[in-house]
């Protein structure tokens, strides 16, 4: 089978495309032919060795797939060849075969294809233990959402929505808040040209925000920061922009305040049960209309890192996929 292989950590345009074995089905695992992989942030990190996560040389990168079960292994129940699935990865998802554990793959409904079901779990996921678990966000509050036209920006303000938030987003182009409005968002701030903690308090009436999500990081959290209501919570998700803020902690002591981290793949692996609980409310959600992913574009395994490079320069508006 042909997969992309890192076998020195580098730009995109180190990793190549090579014929490899397929893999087998251990004990309670399954292999899956991928139709569909996500292409995420953390998939340009873990290429440049600068993720949590650091699996051996070589490794093919990919952290979330759509497709096929082709076999399963020893003790599985509950799946079948055949079956339509979802998973979570890491890695090894821009391949068109990958192992999984049994106990991370998710049946997806008739309703979803195999790309939207690639852009959905890592995105979603992240954006959802954030605003649940994380920020406990109540409806009525005020989110303010950055980078809101990326992958888990739209996910954030769409789900947001759902539990019943005034979400503002903010992101860096007009054609980019144009996307922000189509999934939902009540209000708009360009941070190319807006002051970030001036328009925050202005559209939230003096208040401030009651929960930042931000994936961003850079020069945009201070502002942020500042901008917060009593007892707000700032989420720290990421750091697209690449420079890790250090924010004045005086900030939380006048606001009263919260920093939260969000590590959405530890808590997977600490709390599965409650992991899987939020994944079928996520599809019981897209079943009923509320959320779906944004697929700007597709590429095939050889175009790669033309996928990680668009997505890195922050070209892409919402999701893109790549497609064995």
């Amino acid at each position: 089978m042909k997969a992309v292989l890192c076998k020195e950590y580098g730009p995109p345009e180190s990793l190549v495309v090579e014929e490899i074995p397929s893999p087998e089905a251990g004990s309670g695992q399954v292999v899956v032919r991928v139709r569909s992989a996500g292409v995420n942030f953390p998939d340009v990190l873990i290429i440049e060795n600068k993720y949590q996560f650091k699996p051996p040389l070589p490794f093919t990168p990919g952290g979330e797939v759509a497709g096929e079960i082709l076999s399963i292994g020893e003790g599985v129940e509950g799946l079948a060849v055949g079956d339509r699935v979802l998973a979570n990865c890491g890695w090894q998802g821009f391949a068109e075969e990958i192992v999984l554990h049994a106990g991370g793959v998710f049946k997806i409904p008739d309703s979803m294809d195999f790309e939207t079901a690639s852009a959905f779990l890592l995105t979603y996921g992240t954006s959802h233990y954030a605003l649940k678990q994380r920020a406990k966000l109540r409806a009525g509050e005020d989110l303010v959402v950055l980078g809101a036209a990326g992958g888990v920006g739209i996910a954030a303000l769409e789900i947001g929505k759902v539990m019943g938030a005034r979400v503002i987003a903010a992101a860096s182009t007009p054609e980019k808040l144009a996307v922000c409005k189509e999934h939902g968002a009540d209000e708009v701030i360009d941070y190319s040209k807006e002051d970030l903690k001036t328009r925050i308090r202005e559209l939230t009436g003096g208040k401030g925000a009651d929960v930042v999500y931000d994936p961003v990081g850079g020069d945009f959290s201070e502002p942020c920061l500042r901008a917060m209501a009593w007892e707000g919570r700032f989420l720290v998700i990421g750091f697209a922009a690449g420079e890790i803020p250090r924010p004045p902690l005086n900030l939380t002591l006048l606001k009263s305040c919260d920093i939260v981290g969000v590590f959405w793949g530890a808590f997977v692996g600490r709390d599965p049960a409650t992991h899987n609980e939020n994944v079928n409310e996520l599809l019981t959600w897209f079943e009923e209309g509320r959320i779906k992913p944004r697929i700007s574009a597709s590429y095939p395994l050889e175009d790669v890192a033309k996928a990680l490079r668009d997505l890195s320069e922050r070209r892409v508006k919402g999701k893109v996929v790549v497609v064995p």
